[in-house]
């Protein structure tokens, strides 16, 4: 009797673990993202990136991601970014998902300045990650909060920049 009461907490235990470590199928996450390219003097730019990840397993996953932005002082400035690469996240914390990534396309900038090169699409890179806090218990919504260091090809060099996301993602479908 005391090997069967053993044996029954154990899968108790087992499920709840395997119910906690569920992966979603696809994430798609929505933000404030303010752009500050920095090489002479600093850009500001205001804007709005979404992301979304088809996810392979519980911890690798492929990410494809968009920005829009709008720059501030001294230049009016205006651009886009568009990258693609794998992203790798540890599911196993209770209530927070963080995850790295690499990211790898283009951009495409209003003007020239700054050390942007303006017209035309130019490669750029993006290396980062985030947290993704969860809301409630259902584990669909989460607040995300996301850092990342973003090279944008101008004259044959990458000018250095920082990008950072915060907003929600929802979370689908069961890997």
């Amino acid at each position: 009797m005391k090997h069967l009461i053993l044996v029954g907490l154990a899968v108790c235990l087992l499920a709840t673990v395997s119910y906690a470590q569920e992966t979603p199928r696809v994430d798609v996450a929505v933000g404030y993202s303010p752009l500050y390219i920095i090489k002479g003097f600093t850009i500001w730019n205001n804007g709005v990136s979404g992301s979304v990840a088809v996810n392979a397993n519980s911890w690798l996953g492929v990410a494809g991601d968009a920005g829009v932005y709008i720059g501030h002082v001294p230049e009016r400035l205006t651009g886009e970014t568009y990258m693609a690469g794998p992203r790798v996240t540890y599911r196993r914390l209770d209530g927070v998902v963080p995850y790295a990534q690499v990211l790898f396309g283009g951009s495409h900038f209003s003007e020239s300045t700054g050390g942007i090169t303006g017209g035309g699409s130019h490669f750029a890179l993006a290396a980062g990650g985030g947290i993704d806090y969860l809301l409630g218990k259902s584990g669909k919504w989460s607040a995300r909060v996301e850092g990342d260091y973003v090279g944008i090809e101008s004259s044959g060099s990458l000018t250095p920049s920082a990008r950072f996301v915060f907003g929600v993602a929802y979370h689908f479908g069961k890997k």
